[in-house]
């Protein structure tokens, strides 16, 4: 029996031959004499664009900050037109004022400024004439209104946050305790010391200071409950005790002490 041959073909597909392109590169520059008119046009179109400006639209509660600042902070920066105010430039002049969170400023066409303030809002009172925000930075240093209803915090410069965040912690478990906080502060060693509202002292001192504000709460506040208006200080720089000092100055009662002398 013969055997038929079988024909294998391999298909191969060939790829066509590339074509090359050539560029005149010449005839893509643009010339010299139309390009300057180009730029002509574009500068000409911009000046006859570019207004001055000629309203300023202000926009906000204006507790603190008034209008007439506004306008006075953005006047050396209103010389240029329309378009080429520097927007980010008269954003930083209005931010310079006191009281000033937040600003943005908009173009409305053809020639006025729409500006957005958000006022600070005070927390707190630092220092003598200083005032906090809700994020517990000093937005100014010679406030010129004195809220009296506020808490007064006090320490060294650059530890605002800190110390206003130690505020915070105390807030809620002040009021849980029936107390109102008038100052907190701490000092240059680190020394922590609060006043309540009925003008008793706190000190608490450097070390454990966790420690001790749960000590205050936990074991000094209902203690004393009942005679808390006829204590002048009680201190808490003790490992485990604490001691009170009454307003009258007759007495002093020790409570739980296995130190003679306080502890920072």
């Amino acid at each position: 029996m013969k055997r038929s041959k079988v024909n294998r073909r391999k298909t191969v597909t060939r790829r066509p031959a590339l074509t090359t392109v050539k560029i005149n590169l010449r005839a893509l520059l643009i010339p010299p004499a139309m390009l300057a008119a180009l730029v002509g046009v574009f500068f000409a179109a911009q000046a006859l664009l570019d207004r001055p400006v000629k309203q300023l639209q202000l926009h906000g509660a204006f507790q603190r900050v008034t209008p007439i600042q506004i306008e006075a902070a953005l006047a050396p920066a209103l010389d240029r037109g329309f378009l080429s105010s520097d927007l980010g430039e008269l954003r930083r002049l209005v931010t310079t004022l006191d009281w000033v969170d937040e600003v943005a400023i908009a173009r409305v066409w053809p020639d006025t400024l729409v500006v957005r303030v958000v006022e600070h809002q005070a927390a707190a009172r630092w220092g003598e004439t200083g005032l906090l925000n809700t994020d517990g930075e000093l937005f100014t240093d010679e406030s010129r209104y004195e809220f009296p209803e506020l808490p007064r915090l006090a320490g060294p410069r650059g530890d605002e946050r800190r110390v206003a965040s130690q505020y915070s912690a105390l807030r809620g478990r002040l009021t849980e305790a029936n107390l109102a906080l008038d100052a907190l502060s701490m000092d240059e060693r680190g020394a922590w010391q609060m006043e309540l509202a009925g003008g008793q002292e706190i000190r608490f001192g450097r070390r454990d200071l966790q420690k001790r504000v749960d000590r205050f709460f936990q074991v000094v506040v209902p203690v004393l409950a009942t005679e808390m208006q006829q204590v002048n200080y009680i201190d808490l720089r003790y490992t485990n005790g604490f001691s009170v000092g009454w307003s009258d100055q007759m007495a002093l009662q020790v409570a739980e002490l296995r130190e003679i002398s306080p502890s920072e």
